[in-house]
């Protein structure tokens, strides 16, 4: 959802966009308790509504408490490819909108092949240290920054704001850091 906003941020005030991966459940996290995972589902009307209204997206949402990470390192990959963005829009498609399960290596692999990565290589790459520390990297940093969810959008390196925000309340923020560093570097 958040992304819509963003991309609209990126083409009406020049904004550099730079994914980090983050996840919700990591290993190791406890069971999802039945009550939560019901509480979760009782919520869902309510978050396609709010991204219909403020995003103009029909979500269809994948499975709740997956493990994403997969999908993260071979986000890792594709940006090292030169199809980050490309991987991380199809994924988030997938995901959002398709109603898709990215725990799925299958499915990961579709979105690889989709974005015009070679599979076997993608797949090997899943398997690769490299990708796995770099996702570890951006895992460390977003909890330095005190990040425990996502959406959140970190701009000039110190100003956090989390939550899926509508373009406008983006523009409003943007200007309001804008003028906030305009002071500050005088």
């Amino acid at each position: 959802m958040v992304d819509s906003s963003l991309e609209r941020l990126k083409t009406s005030h020049g904004v550099q966009v730079t994914w980090h991966a983050f996840e919700l459940r990591p290993k190791g996290s406890p069971p999802i308790s039945d009550d939560y995972r019901a509480y979760i589902e009782s919520q869902r009307p309510r978050l396609e509504a709010v991204a219909r209204e403020h995003f103009g997206l029909n979500i269809n949402p994948g499975p709740f408490g997956i493990d994403s990470r997969p999908a993260m390192i071979g986000a890792k990959y594709a940006a090292e490819q030169g199809k980050g963005y490309v991987y991380n829009q199809a994924m988030l498609r997938a995901y959002w909108q398709a109603g898709q399960d990215i725990s799925q290596l299958t499915v990961i692999q579709d979105v690889a092949e989709h974005v015009g990565l070679d599979v076997e290589q993608f797949t090997a790459a899943l398997e690769n240290p490299k990708y796995e520390a770099e996702v570890d990297a951006d895992i460390a940093q977003a909890r330095a920054y005190g990040i425990t969810g996502v959406p959140a959008l970190l701009f000039v390196n110190k100003y956090l704001v989390v939550g899926a925000q509508p373009y406008g309340e983006l523009v409003r923020i943007l200007e309001q850091i804008q003028e906030h560093e305009a002071k500050h570097d005088n």
